[in-house]
């Protein structure tokens, strides 16, 4: 019979859904969390003491449909050496992001059926499952928002791009027309190709 120690990941997080499903009593799981002080990071989200908080999968958690995105993605792909200031994130427009604004993390809107355009799973540092935009998205995301970028790390990051030998040019002109950034992509690749 399983326990609630057994949900604990390599991390030390402890997620309340993936005990109860594994067939934990709720009275049982909040008696372990709290004879083993175990901190609350977030609505079902625990931490043993020994742990190193992953913000990222924190927020995965919190928002599940959200997608890592901008400054996150540029450095996640190598193509901006300066670690983000802030989280940001992606989601769809009508999503009420008050409460995700007032934590502190930057949020870009998109409509419905583009959210998941470009969207992978990577594993991070801590070995968490996060879902972040693949390189040409994140390159369209770049093109779509460039007023929100320094100039120097916009012209880095499309620099750094054309360099890689993995981009893949048919998908990002496939992108390109649905973030309406065509025509600005064309002029950069004729340029920097």
């Amino acid at each position: 019979m399983k326990q609630t120690s057994d949900f604990i990941d390599t991390s030390g997080m402890l997620l309340t859904k993936n005990a109860i499903q594994g067939g934990i009593k709720k009275d049982e799981f909040y008696r372990f969390i709290a004879a083993n002080h175990f901190e609350k990071a977030a609505h079902g989200i625990y931490l043993s003491p020994e742990a190193w908080e992953d913000e990222s999968f924190v927020l995965h958690q919190r928002c599940p449909q959200a997608v890592f995105s901008h400054d996150e993605a540029l450095f996640y792909h190598g193509l901006t050496d300066r670690e983000p200031i802030q989280q940001t994130l992606t989601i769809y427009s009508g999503y009420n992001t008050q409460k995700l604004k007032e934590s502190g993390i930057k949020v870009f809107t998109v409509k419905k059926e583009l959210l998941n355009v470009g969207k992978i799973e990577v594993e991070n540092s801590y070995g968490h499952k996060i879902p972040i935009y693949d390189l040409e998205r994140t390159i369209c995301d770049l093109m779509r928002s460039r007023r929100y970028f320094e100039i120097q790390d916009f012209q880095t990051a499309i620099k750094t791009y054309v360099k890689r030998p993995d981009k893949d040019l048919n998908k990002l002109m496939t992108y390109a027309p649905l973030f309406r950034v065509e025509k600005r992509i064309r002029q950069y690749m004729e340029v920097l190709l």
